[in-house]
């Protein structure tokens, strides 16, 4: 099995575990997403693509707009909770970067939180271009270098692992929509928890598991929580979370 297809069966397998619960979790996908929606609602026509739709949340949102929605995810059980929730017109499990989307087919591909699970974010781009209209738009949120960061700091002093996802770094997000006439915006938004394991189930409950390395190393008992509390990057009144966003709007000319 190649390492991109490994990945890939591991995000939707981490996902589709996470999906009962994910809504209970999801603050910063609602947050980036009704920020995205704003910025999609003025380009968005009758066709919407939900591309990592999650739970469906925002495919329901668009529906609610009288828009006919496509929802489609890499996790099986994520498009099972979409539609146990009648969030969209239509589901498909499938992958980004090989959109099973015939071209021009849709007026607006909106992509909350998901693109960074991509292994090639300029194909992922490529692929939802090429199935949006002329005159439409791909709007996405991902997350950027940075994010995680003070719980990549708190593992590296503990036992020098690395534990963390790793983001795309801006200037390498930029390059990916360079071909397209598009706009970025950067965000930073910080969560701040009362425990180092809330911390560690908010990433549990969203699916946002480490993929990478020996994830054996080391269980995360009791103890070991404490001893990460103790080198846990210190903030008043709690442990703080860090995500560095991009929200972008790509044209389709």
């Amino acid at each position: 099995m190649s390492d991109e297809l490994h990945n890939k069966r591991a995000i939707a397998q981490a996902f589709g575990r996470a999906a009962q619960r994910y809504t209970r979790f999801a603050e910063l996908q609602r947050t980036s997403g009704e920020y995205l929606m704003t910025l999609a609602l003025p380009l968005a026509g009758s066709q919407i693509l939900d591309a990592g739709c999650g739970t469906g949340h925002f495919s329901q949102r668009w529906r609610a707009l009288g828009k006919q929605v496509v929802a489609l995810d890499l996790s099986a059980g994520m498009l099972q909770q979409a539609a146990f929730e009648n969030s969209a017109d239509v589901y498909i499990q499938g992958d980004i970067e090989h959109l099973p989307l015939a071209d021009d087919s849709i007026d607006l591909c909106f992509s909350n939180l998901a693109v960074q699970w991509c292994e090639d974010l300029p194909r992922a781009i490529a692929a939802c271009y090429r199935a949006t209209r002329p005159g439409g738009a791909v709007v996405f949120s991902t997350l950027a270098e940075g994010s995680l960061g003070e719980l990549a700091q708190a593992w590296l002093s503990l036992d020098g692992s690395k534990r963390v996802n790793d983001f795309l770094p801006l200037a390498q997000i930029a390059d990916a929509c360079r071909p397209y006439r598009h706009r970025l915006y950067p965000h930073t938004l910080s969560y701040r928890f009362a425990t180092v394991s809330d911390v560690m189930h908010s990433l549990k409950g969203i699916g946002a598991t480490w993929l990478h390395g020996d994830r054996s190393r080391g269980l995360l008992t009791r103890r070991r929580l404490q001893a990460l509390a103790q080198v846990y990057p210190a903030a008043p009144g709690g442990f703080t979370l860090s995500y560095h966003l991009v929200y972008g709007i790509i044209y389709r000319d």
